[in-house]
C-alpha cells in the first residue's frame, strides 16, 4: 500500500543539520523548491480499502537493532570494545528500542564487550543472543542483559545437518532455558531458525508450548532468505492466531526481500523487527535499518518522527561503514549521494514546482538535501533558470532557453562539471549584457569543431519543429 505524499510541505533542506559538511556532487546543487503542498490520498488499490487491520503494527512496531550481532558475522566486520561502545551509543542515540549483542559464550571478549555495553546506562534494552542451551542461558543472565535471545535450528536441514535434535528435544530444551531465564526477571525470546523451510505443525507446536509458559515473545527467522512477502504475511497471521506473546520477525536478504517481508510481517501483526545499519550481517545481510525507516517513514510518519532521530541517521551509517571499511552504496535508501537527485528535464521542472511529484520521502526529514544534476544533456531550461538564479542572474525565459541549448550542445560531446555549466551561464548572461558574442566556454579545436557542428545540427532542428526542452 503507497499512500500520497504528506500533508506537509516537502520543501528544501539546507544542509546536514547535524554538523556534518554535506556537499553536493560535482553536476549537482541544492535547489530552492517551491512551497506547494499536495494534498494526503489514499492508495485506491489497497485491500480493503478504508478499513484499518487491527491487527496491523505498521505504527507500532519497536526494532531490535542487531548491527553488534548480527552485523558482526558481517565478512569484513571486526569492533573492537571501544568501537562497540561507540555504536552502541549512536543506536541508542538514534533511538532504537533494543540493541542485541553476540553471545557472550562465543569468546571471552565477547563476555566482556557484554558487560560493558551493559554498564553503560542507556536507554535502549539489551539483549544478547544464545543457543537454545542451559549452559549459554547461564552465562548469559550473569552478564546485566536485559534480556535472552535464545534460537535454535527447527527445519529438517538443520536438525539433521547442523545439531542433531528432534522436536520433542528441541522443545523441552527451549521450556527449561526459558523457564530458567524468567526466573531472573529478564526478557525471553524463543526463535526458531530457518522458519520457512520448517514444518508448520512442528513451527506452531513449539511457538504455543513456549508461549504457554510465558516467553515474551516469539521469533521467526528466514535464515536463507528464501520467503516472499506473501510467505510472510500468511505465516504470521496464522501464528498471531496461536499465541499471545509478541512476535519478533528476522529477514535475511539473499533474494531481496528483507525491507518488503519486515513490512509484510508489521501488516499481518509481527510487532518486532530486527535491523542492521546498512544491512550488515551474515552473507547479503539482514533488513537494513535504513531502508526499513524509508519504507514505514511512507506509511507511517507521525509514529516515525516521533520516536527516531532520522537525521542522525547519516552519521549512524558513515560511522558503521568506516567500521567496517565499506563505501555507502550510491543508491542507498535515504543518505545514498543519489537518494534525493533528480536529473532529468521534466523531473526538474516538477520538482521545482512541487517535491511530492518525484519524492515519496522529504530529505529534510532526514536531514538530508535535494539536488537537481544540471550539467547534462539532460537538462531542461526549468533547472537551468534555477541554478542561474542562484547565481544571482536573470534573464527572460527565452534566454534561459538559449542558454540551455548551448549547455546540452556540450554536453552531447563530451561530459561537463557544474563549473563548466556555471561558465556557460555567465558567459551567455554577459554576452547579452556587453552585447558581444565571446565564446562561452574555453575547448580544444576538436571540441570547438564538435560543437559547432552539433550547434547547427539543433538549431535546424529547433527551426524545424519549434519546441525547446522543459
Amino acid at each position: 500500500m503507497c499512500p500520497g505524499a504528506d500533508n506537509t510541505p516537502n520543501g528544501q533542506a539546507n544542509g546536514h543539520p547535524n554538523g556534518n559538511n554535506f556537499h553536493p556532487h560535482d553536476g549537482y546543487t541544492a535547489i530552492e523548491t517551491r512551497q506547494n503542498p499536495h494534498p494526503s490520498t489514499r492508495n485506491p488499490y489497497g485491500h480493503n480499502v478504508g478499513v484499518t487491520d487491527f491487527l496491523s503494527n505498521v505504527s507500532r512496531f519497536k526494532i531490535i537493532e542487531s548491527t553488534l550481532r548480527e552485523g558482526e558475522q558481517f565478512a569484513n566486520a571486526f569492533f573492537d570494545t571501544e568501537k562497540k561502545i561507540e555504536i552502541a551509543k549512536a543506536l541508542d542515540d538514534f533511538g532504537v528500542d533494543y540493541i542485541e549483542l553476540t553471545s557472550p559464550c562465543a569468546s571471552e571478549q565477547s563476555r566482556l564487550d557484554c558487560e560493558a555495553i551493559c554498564k553503560l546506562g542507556l536507554k535502549a534494552k539489551i539483549l544478547t543472543h544464545i543457543r537454545c542451551h542451559m549452559d549459554d542461558a547461564r552465562i548469559a543472565v550473569e552478564t546485566g542483559v536485559d534480556g535472552v535471545d535464545v534460537v535454535i535450528g527447527t527445519s529438517s536441514y538443520l536438525r539433521e545437518h547442523s545439531h542433531g535434535k528432534d522436536m520433542t528435544y528441541i522443545t523441552n530444551t527451549a521450556i527449561e532455558v526459558i523457564n530458567f531465564v524468567k526466573s531472573k526477571g529478564i526478557e525471553v525470546r524463543f526463535s526458531s531458525e530457518d522458519s520457512f523451510r520448517s514444518d508448520l505443525v512442528d513451527l506452531l507446536s513449539i511457538y504455543s508450548a513456549v508461549d504457554q509458559v510465558g516467553v515474551h515473545r516469539v521469533g521467526i527467522a528466514d535464515t536463507v532468505g528464501c520467503a516472499s512477502p506473501r510467505q510472510v504475511y500468511e505465516l504470521v497471521r496464522v501464528l498471531r492466531g496461536v499465541v499471545h506473546c509478541d512476535i519478533e520477525t528476522h529477514f535475511h536478504n539473499d533474494t531481496g526481500c528483507a525491507i518488503a517481508n519486515a513490512y509484510c510481517a508489521l501488516e499481518a501483526g509481527a510487532t518486532h523487527i530486527d535491523t542492521s545499519v546498512l544491512g550488515i550481517g551474515e552473507r547479503n545481510g539482514i533488513t537494513p535499518l535504513g531502508g526499513l525507516m524509508a519504507r514505514m517513514m511512507v506509511q507511517a510518519p507521525d509514529y516515525v518522527k516521533s520516536k527516531y532521530k532520522l537525521e542522525k541517521l547519516k552519521d549512524l551509517e558513515d560511522l558503521v561503514a568506516g567500521a567496517v571499511e565499506v563505501n555507502i552504496p550510491f543508491n542507498n535508501y535515504i543518505t545514498g549521494f543519489c537518494a534525493f537527485t533528480h536529473k532529468a528535464g521534466i523531473h526538474a521542472k516538477a520538482i521545482l514546482n512541487n517535491p511530492s511529484t518525484y519524492e515519496i520521502i522529504n530529505p529534510a526529514d532526514f536531514g538530508m538535501t535535494r539536488y537537481v544534476h544540471f550539467a547534462s544533456r539532460l537538462t531542461g531550461w526549468n533547472a537551468i533558470k534555477s541554478r542561474a538564479q542562484q547565481l544571482k542572474i536573470e534573464m527572460t525565459d527565452e534566454q534561459y532557453k538559449q542558454c540551455t541549448a548551448k549547455i546540452k550542445a556540450l554536453a552531447d560531446i563530451r561530459p561537463i562539471a557544474i563549473d563548466d555549466a556555471d561558465s556557460i551561464i555567465r558567459a551567455f548572461h554577459n554576452n547579452i549584457k556587453l552585447g558581444t558574442d565571446k565564446p562561452l566556454l574555453d575547448l580544444t579545436e576538436d571540441e570547438k569543431a564538435q560543437l559547432a557542428q552539433k550547434e547547427k545540427e539543433l538549431a535546424e532542428e529547433a527551426q524545424a519543429n519549434g519546441t525547446v526542452s522543459a
